[in-house]
């Protein structure tokens, strides 16, 4: 493995992180397989932003003894409602839930106190402008909290985040597809302001969404003219000024192993420049399968019911197959539950047209 300095914290962290949300909702074995396999070959860096007691407490018990090996992200402002994600800038919910992470987690610190999701103007105030932030402090005073840090998927919002001067690390969306526009090899302004920004005050970036949610692996979802591999994914991710660590969502012991493989990769099975020029369309208004668009009324799995979209219907939808409508039957919500309430796109931060995609999946399986 290898390592570098994450920002002015002074903390060394893996340039392949893991980010765990992929195993929310898996059985003990796999989540303690593949958090070991993580550890067994080099990576110290985990992001915890999912707010469910099970997969923390299973986190927990993986780490038990291992505690002095690891560096967590754990996020304020991030929790649930009848068991499906939320977040909150309630004060009281807040406190609520990161007490309850240190306590599943079997830990009485974490490395980086990480403001959640600030996207929108509301969650800029909301964090940062709030008792939240007063909270988050008061923690970091106490050694609760060791490094206070921001999560966000908008450039202009985790800009001003930077220019406070408070967070010693930035979470965010970071891949080609995002940051650039069709038919164009450079990164657009805004984003490359915020990298070199992040450079320039010492604040050390991890990213999200290297791979986008495993569409830029994909000969049909790619926006390019040809799929990354994830070697390439991971070295745009590299590449970035500030950037320290690229956290791959891993649910399996083999996908740490084929992110692992990035290491021994040569320098041209790394590169991506010829892929760059290719952009053939814009990457907003998919969905990348984050679940940042729950708690929804009617409790649809909506990630899960894109997935089926996306990756296992073929070019003829009138021929839908069986293993696709199999996995959409066992669901205890289906699209027609939709009631158009427009809340998980208000909530989306990729602008995916939730509302006419769920019209689109009940008019497929006819329910």
């Amino acid at each position: 493995m290898q390592y570098r300095s994450l920002g002015k914290t002074g903390i060394s962290v893996s340039i392949i992180g893991h980010g765990l949300e992929f195993l929310d909702g898996k059985p003990y074995s796999v989540v303690d397989k593949t958090i070991n396999t993580a550890l067994d070959k080099g990576i110290n860096i985990f992001d915890v932003f999912m707010p469910g007691e099970e997969i923390r407490k299973n986190i927990g018990k993986v780490l038990a003894g291992k505690r002095d090996k690891v560096f967590l992200q754990g996020h304020l402002c991030s929790t649930d409602i009848n068991q499906q994600y939320d977040r909150s800038r309630d004060l009281p919910t807040v406190k609520k839930y990161f007490e309850n992470l240190l306590r599943f987690l079997g830990t009485d610190y974490i490395d980086f106190g990480m403001m959640f999701f600030i996207d929108s103007e509301a969650d800029y105030k909301g964090a940062f402008e709030s008792p939240v932030l007063e909270y988050a402090l008061g923690l970091k005073e106490k050694g609760v909290i060791r490094h206070l840090g921001a999560s966000s998927h908008v450039a202009a919002t985790a800009k001003r985040a930077v220019q406070t001067g408070l967070v010693d690390l930035l979470m965010f969306s970071l891949n080609p597809a995002f940051d650039m526009v069709p038919g164009q090899k450079d990164i657009t302004s805004e984003r490359a302001e915020l990298y070199r920004l992040c450079e320039s005050q010492g604040v050390g970036i991890t990213v999200m969404k290297a791979l986008g949610g495993g569409r830029l692996l994909s000969p049909s979802l790619s926006p390019f003219a040809q799929p990354m591999t994830v070697g390439q994914c991971i070295h745009y991710a590299l590449s970035q000024p500030a950037v320290a660590s690229a956290l791959v969502g891993c649910q399996s012991p083999e996908q740490i192993e084929e992110t692992i493989s990035y290491l021994s990769m040569t320098d041209m099975e790394r590169d991506y420049s010829h892929i760059l020029g290719s952009m053939k369309t814009d990457f907003r208004g998919k969905c990348y399968y984050c679940r940042h668009c729950l708690p929804c009324p009617s409790e649809i799995d909506i990630a899960r019911i894109h997935r089926i979209i996306d990756t296992m219907l073929g070019p003829d939808e009138k021929n839908i197959p069986p293993d696709a409508t199999e996995y959409y039957n066992v669901m205890s919500s289906f699209a027609s539950d939709c009631i158009f309430c427009g809340s998980c796109e208000e909530r989306c931060p990729f602008g995916t047209p939730v509302r006419k995609n769920m019209e689109r999946a009940a008019a497929l399986f006819g329910k």
